[in-house]
């Protein structure tokens, strides 16, 4: 069970940091993150940290499929890990 949730946080504090190296970028214009790339990361269980990182950032939160998507995919990945630490118990 301790791996699970070394998971959860290093991929969550991933995305996190993931969504401000993006907004740092987008601010100097220098080359970005894929939108793709974010959304594969929140998709392997780092939503609620990119979600977190819209939020502090300020980063594509105008953007509907950000606004929309990442909180479904939380609400995804939140199922995914129950599931995993009931498993694991």
């Amino acid at each position: 069970m301790i791996y699970v949730i070394i998971y959860i946080l290093v991929i969550n504090m991933a995305g996190y940091i993931t969504m401000g190296v993006d907004k740092r970028k987008a601010r100097k214009h220098r080359r970005r993150i894929s939108e793709k790339n974010l959304f594969t990361m929140a998709a392997l269980g780092g939503a609620i940290g990119i979600w977190a990182g819209m939020s502090a950032f300020h980063h594509k939160t105008l953007h509907k499929k950000f606004k929309y998507g990442i909180p479904f995919l939380a609400i995804i990945n939140i199922a995914a890990y129950t599931y995993a630490v009931y498993l694991t118990s």
